[in-house]
């Protein structure tokens, strides 16, 4: 069954509408989740309020990261993926009960992991080195959330099958926007491979079928999956990037060609950059990592450059086309800044750019990382490329997600505007004070990083305890933002006025130049 979107005359399955809310409602409430801890860590690690005690404080940090990195994302990526295929593609959705299986595979996994957090039976942080042990209901968890995954980004893939063969949305290559989307769903099967590879034996050994496990052989695997998780949601990012310049601004590529061959870098060299985590371990060698995280990741660096410049060409052009911009910024000063989809865009390619991209290839070279590595400048950096980016990304497209699938008015207009403000600021601030935090040698592991009844007493510099300080205020303002978000999307999702024709969209649609540019 279809049903025909007034505001973009695409035709949306049924099926794929359905799925698309149960993944984006799911990954709101893990957003929720992660959330929560966010604000618990975050007063503890401000030296001045030092909220939780020890036990609580790493059960708290494993619950925010992988509440936050595998499954408030990854949850809305899946959104994302249907949303690309069957809908931007006016195609049936490839099988739906597969689809519906991977939704509940994907919950039943995430629900398991967190439940083993929250009675202290996974307290080994997201990266769960061996030979930490957890329940093994923790690895069973996180297994059934990775094989959920898998299917979906396999029914994403017969759905572009379907789309191509029946025609259904014209001749010629898929949108870009959908195009991004099967980058990332590349990446995602190859990041989710190496989690099988891991965590398979790992689960076998915490019920004792497997005596014992190689230490540098588990991290040189995980971080092919913790890493590259990360890189499932450049991809998805960057094409959600597309999208709002299109949606917002009316934006086209100038160089759509060159757009595609950037999306290709990612799944070719992307995966290889897992070795910066690797650079302080001694079972590889200097040559690899050099070569690794010397060269080949610096392609993947390449393809961020080009999507930055172009998006931003675009934006540019579509703005003077539009007769705005007699400046040389003019366009820029008087862009639709009161539409929350066009900040949030804006914002997360700074913060990505600047407080996650720059960093992340200056901290991913060996001779820095030896210093930077078990300090705050790593969360620093991945707060800008994950936190600041990613998930900003993902919060500036739901405002058009809420009128177009789930047919609401955005709830909160005005709180609306400034959402992405809060949150972009303050991430801004917890990124560049965790780094400037890790410039003075703070550790970021420890829970207690002034050892207190430590029989040798340590003093860092006060200016590090100084970032820390405004590292925490900076998280407030964060969180505040987070939550406006979760309040605006729940409320409009239950109690927003129906969306019947283009004039009732809270924030307008600017029509994009052409359909293939449109996501």
């Amino acid at each position: 069954m279809f049903r025909t979107c007034p505001v973009t005359g695409f035709k949306v399955d049924s099926q794929a509408e359905g799925l698309i809310r149960a993944n984006a409602v799911v990954a709101v409430v893990c957003l929720l989740i992660g959330g929560i801890f966010a604000l618990l860590v975050a007063l503890t690690r401000w030296p001045a309020i030092h909220l939780l005690g020890n036990e609580w404080y790493y059960r708290a940090l494993t619950a925010h990261a992988i509440n936050m990195l595998f499954f408030w994302i990854v949850f809305f990526e899946v959104a994302g993926l249907y949303f690309g295929s069957a809908v931007v593609l006016s195609a049936p959705l490839a099988w739906p009960r597969l689809a519906w299986l991977a939704f509940i595979l994907m919950v039943g996994g995430a629900a398991l992991t967190d439940l083993m957090i929250f009675t202290g039976q996974g307290t080994v942080l997201m990266t769960s080195y061996y030979p930490l042990k957890a329940s093994p209901f923790f690895y069973l968890g996180i297994i059934l959330f990775a094989v959920g995954a898998l299917i979906a980004c396999a029914v994403f893939f017969a759905t572009l099958v379907v789309a191509k063969r029946e025609k259904t949305y014209g001749e010629g290559s898929y949108p870009l926007f959908t195009f991004g989307l099967a980058a990332a769903a590349i990446i995602a099967v190859l990041t989710l491979a190496h989690g099988a590879i891991i965590y398979i034996p790992t689960f076998l050994w915490s019920l004792g079928l497997i005596p014992k496990l190689d230490a540098a052989m588990y991290r040189l695997i995980w971080w092919g999956f913790g890493h590259s998780s990360q890189q499932i949601n450049v991809s998805a990012m960057v094409a959600v990037w597309y999208a709002l310049a299109s949606l917002t601004v009316g934006a086209k590529p100038v160089n759509e060609k060159i757009c595609r061959t950037a999306f290709y870098f990612y799944p070719l060299f992307i995966l290889i950059a897992s070795a910066h985590h690797l650079q302080v371990d001694p079972g590889v060698s200097s040559a690899w990592k050099i070569w690794n995280t010397g060269y080949f990741m610096h392609l993947a660096v390449l393809a961020s450059m080009i999507h930055a410049m172009a998006i931003t060409a675009a934006v540019e052009k579509a703005q003077r086309a539009k007769g705005v911009g007699r400046g040389l910024f003019d366009w820029l000063a008087r862009a639709p800044w009161g539409n929350p989809a066009f900040s949030g865009l804006f914002l997360s390619m700074v913060g990505f750019g600047f407080f996650g991209g720059i960093t992340g290839v200056t901290y991913g070279t060996e001779q820095i990382n030896i210093v930077a590595h078990n300090t705050y400048r790593i969360p620093g950096h991945f707060h800008g490329t994950v936190v600041a980016g990613t998930s900003l990304a993902f919060m500036a497209i739901t405002y058009y997600v809420l009128p177009l699938i789930f047919r609401r008015q955005v709830a909160f207009p005005s709180l609306a505007r400034i959402q992405p403000w809060l949150f972009g600021l303050g991430m801004y601030g917890v990124a560049g004070f965790l780094m400037l935090a890790g410039s003075y040698g703070i550790p970021r592991r420890h829970w207690d990083i002034t050892f207190t009844g430590a029989p040798f007493a340590f003093e860092w510099d006060p200016a590090g305890i100084t970032m820390l300080s405004l590292m925490g205020l900076s998280a407030l303002l964060a969180i505040l933002g987070g939550a406006l978000f979760v309040l605006i999307a729940v409320v409009t999702v239950f109690f927003g006025k129906r969306v019947e024709k283009t004039e009732d969209v809270t924030f307008p649609v600017s029509a994009p130049a052409e359909r293939t540019v449109y996501a």
